[in-house]
């Protein structure tokens, strides 16, 4: 197949403002917030066939819907301004979004979808290549690319990550689908109080000529998708919560243990489920707390997800044949928008995530079963309550920075995304997306990002960014590749 590389002209630029004018005063941002502005814009899209409307059409249908999703976000037509005394801001000041139509004439859309890894040329149906979120001063906080196929379109979403987390991005393409297919009233309307633990006086203060990313932009990778079925998983969460019924020793527990997967934890009966309801009272105030009960059998089950993550920490782990004493490091992205008491709205604009980090030596990792290393992650996750969100807050305070993303050592993995993530909701009035991509931004050696499956029956892709030889070693590891899908 012949190369697909700078197949996509960009035929069009232009600013598309909301439809209304907002009524937001400035926006603080967020102690979740301020560490991105090092961080490349936020890039994901959905590629669908072709709809039966022509370009000039789909192209002016488009920019109407975004007009008035954008009155329903101001903060993404708005500029990042920084005051006289270094507090960085959101000014809702309607400055508008870009529009970027494009054209690819010579791909179709099996030639994003097919083959094994994911071709370059995804990488252009993005605007705003490598641009970081500090420069949200200068240039607008969202981009959305229209980009043309042979057979299809791509909707490509550039979106400044120091403004948007995952589950403020996706409401925010949901809500623009909803809109392009005619509702009057969205579904979900997004929240933009600025009054919690994650508002803080600190400054960040921010190097002349804005801060940099933080990784090798230019290492070589590889990038593919990895499919997993429901009935895959389903295996793998069988296989890893086998025998994992424990028993009180002395009438005593650790809350951690017992709250597992937290709101999905199989706790059954009243007693069970006055004990999680204690056990989360109490993570809020001591995280490490434990407390008496009376003897009992509790199944604490492990994620269908922890189960996944800890497949692919192992056959990283191992495709990088790190000494056994090495320090491994599995980073996820959780959502704290529950877990602080009282909790934020769902839907909750800007960014309200931490990263949770799991430690475990290489020689751990490999030598123990795949029980074992899910457990570990399982733990770290159900401890990260109010509590542990209240003390990562304090601790940048004392030390404002931006977010180290990246993999200094060699030898750690952050997950980042999710499955519970309703991407394939975006109807724009002509049928769900064929696929799910992201761009360029924040891609390193260990960079992983969940989607579901497509079919939405509990699948889960992940999309797997690695060095070339890394790579090559999980797609020989037997243990990672028995629940990949064939197909």
């Amino acid at each position: 197949m012949p190369s697909l590389d700078n197949s996509v002209t960009v035929i069009s630029r232009s600013k598309v403002f909301p439809d209304r004018k907002s009524t937001l005063v400035d926006l603080k941002l967020s102690v979740s917030d301020l560490p991105m502005l090092s961080c490349h814009y936020i890039q994901k899209g959905c590629l669908f066939t072709r709809p039966h409307l022509p370009p000039h059409a789909l192209l002016s249908h488009l920019k109407h819907s975004l007009s008035a999703t954008l009155s329903h976000f101001p903060p993404l037509a708005g500029r990042l301004s920084t005051s006289g005394d270094g507090h960085v801001f959101l000014s809702c000041n309607d400055a508008g979004a870009d529009f970027v139509f494009a054209s690819a004439k010579s791909v179709r859309v099996s030639d994003v979808v097919g083959g094994i890894d994911v071709p370059h040329v995804v990488k252009e149906f993005f605007s705003y290549d490598r641009a970081v979120s500090y420069e949200g001063h200068n240039r607008p906080i969202l981009a959305v690319q229209v980009t043309e196929l042979v057979d299809g379109v791509f909707i490509g979403c550039s979106v400044n990550h120091a403004v948007v987390d995952g589950t403020s991005l996706w409401n925010f393409i949901n809500t623009f689908a909803e809109v392009s297919r005619g509702a009057e009233n969205v579904t979900r309307q997004p929240d933009f109080t600025r009054e919690s633990v994650l508002i803080s006086p600190a400054v960040l203060k921010v190097p002349k000529g804005g801060p940099k990313v933080t990784f090798d932009e230019n290492a070589p990778l590889r990038e593919r998708i990895f499919s997993f079925s429901r009935e895959q998983i389903q295996e793998l969460k069988a296989m890893v919560n086998k025998k994992r019924n424990w028993t009180a020793v002395n009438g005593e527990i650790n809350d951690v243990e017992v709250m597992g997967k937290q709101s999905n934890d199989k706790l059954n009966g009243k007693e069970n489920g006055r004990l999680t309801e204690m056990l989360e009272s109490l993570l809020g105030r001591n995280d490490a707390v434990s407390k008496t009960v009376n003897k009992s059998v509790i199944a604490v089950e492990i994620s269908s997800f922890q189960s996944l993550c800890a497949l692919l920490w192992r056959a990283i782990t191992r495709a990088r044949k790190l000494p056994s004493s090495k320090t491994t490091t599995f980073r996820m992205a959780v959502n704290c928008r529950h877990r602080l008491s009282p909790k934020l709205d769902p839907e909750y604009f800007g960014n309200a995530i931490q990263s949770v980090p799991t430690f475990a030596t290489a020689g751990e990792v490999l030598s123990r079963d795949l029980r074992w290393t899910a457990d570990q992650l399982n733990q770290s996750v159900a401890a990260h309550q109010d509590g542990r969100v209240r003390s990562v807050v304090a601790d940048w305070e004392a030390n404002p920075r931006c977010f180290p993303l990246g993999n200094a050592d060699g030898a750690s993995v952050t997950m980042g995304s999710s499955p519970r993530f309703p991407m394939y909701d975006n109807d724009f009035g002509w049928g769900r997306p064929v696929a799910v991509r992201s761009g360029r931004s924040n891609k390193f050696d260990g960079k992983i990002s969940a989607f579901p499956g497509r079919e939405g029956n509990g699948g889960v892709d992940l999309e797997v960014v690695l060095a070339p030889e890394t790579m090559a070693g999980i797609e020989a590891d037997g243990e990672f590749m028995r629940y990949v899908s064939k197909n």
